[in-house]
């Protein structure tokens, strides 16, 4: 197991640099926009723009300033400063940071209640009305966007415009860091969660169920029968232990993407988070906040993808790394 996530942590490594390299060439080789001249302002005369070119470092060859910032990364974890605010982009990202971590933490644990919840009565009532029903409203939120689920829970329920004000949904704008109010940050993030979690907790209900009554026809489930085992222990200690695994692979993904930046979900719902830092960064051509935020996601999708291969041996005894 240790000589496999080793390899596994160099090839994230090897993946990390392709990701720094394709990223430095998309955004420094192919714009057409000059940063001097989003620094400089309105009307800034030439010899402005060629100082503050020369103070960014890029009148340098490209592969000089390849090496500069590969060092400043490596050495420092420097991801340059903003073009439009000329801000630190670490400094910007950690303080956007807590905002993403709260809305995928809790879009998590919602949709993986409800997903795998729906997902395993659906299995058991197969080919019931429970069943049809279930997976039929499964899909119908698995097909509506996020952005329109967020805007309709705007209009339905929030507290200040819903046509069917609850006032425990505070509406969009209203994001209140958890060590500033703990009751307004869980109210502020309540209608975003359920926006979050509606269409991904479908897609995993779908998936338990496939998943489920593919490892509920497995010989080991009808011998644990056969012995008299209770349904219930059949199923959860049984079953569902085996049919987990696949979940475990997209929930990985799913939360490293979340973390990199849930850009719909941050825009519609105004929440100060990573999506919505990028989503700013694209509107005023911020190419350093957009590449730092791009290498923050492919990060956490190496790393998620490490942790549920070392998880995969947990669930399922018959995984074995060499």
């Amino acid at each position: 197991m240790l000589r496999y996530i080793i390899r596994r942590l160099l090839w994230g490594i090897v993946l990390l640099f392709a990701v720094i390299v394709i990223t430095f060439a998309i955004f420094y080789l192919l714009p057409n926009v000059n940063p001097a001249v989003l620094r400089a302002g309105r009307t800034p005369s030439v010899q402005v723009i060629k100082e503050i070119a020369h103070d960014l470092g890029i009148d340098k060859p490209v592969y000089v300033q390849f090496w500069l910032y590969l060092k400043r990364l490596i050495l420092h974890f420097d991801l340059g400063y903003s073009y439009y605010s000329s801000a630190s982009v670490k400094s910007l990202i950690f303080d956007r940071l807590p905002a993403t971590i709260s809305l995928t933490v809790g879009g998590v644990i919602i949709w993986m209640f409800f997903g795998v919840a729906v997902g395993i009565i659906s299995a058991i009532k197969r080919r019931t009305l429970l069943d049809r029903a279930t997976m039929g409203v499964s899909l119908a939120f698995v097909s509506a966007p996020a952005y329109w689920l967020g805007l309709v829970a705007l209009f339905l329920f929030a507290g200040d415009i819903g046509k069917f004000p609850i006032s425990i949904f505070h509406g969009a704008g209203s994001y209140t860091g958890l060590t500033n109010s703990p009751l307004n940050w869980l109210q502020s993030l309540l209608l975003p969660w359920f926006t979050l979690a509606a269409t991904s907790a479908a897609i995993y209900a779908r998936l338990v169920r496939g998943s489920l009554i593919d490892v509920m026809g497995e010989d080991y489930i009808r011998t644990a029968r056969a012995k008299g085992l209770p349904e219930r222990r059949v199923v959860f200690k049984h079953g569902l232990r085996s049919a987990i695994t696949p979940v475990v692979t997209v929930l990985g993904l799913d939360t490293a993407i979340l973390l990199g930046g849930a850009v719909l979900t941050e825009s519609v719902f105004d929440i100060p988070g990573i999506g919505r830092l990028n989503y700013d960064a694209i509107q005023h051509s911020d190419f350093p906040i957009v590449q730092g935020t791009v290498l923050l996601a492919a990060l956490f999708i190496v790393v998620a993808n490490i942790v549920v291969d070392i998880l995969y041996a947990y669930l399922d005894p018959r995984v074995r790394y060499t």
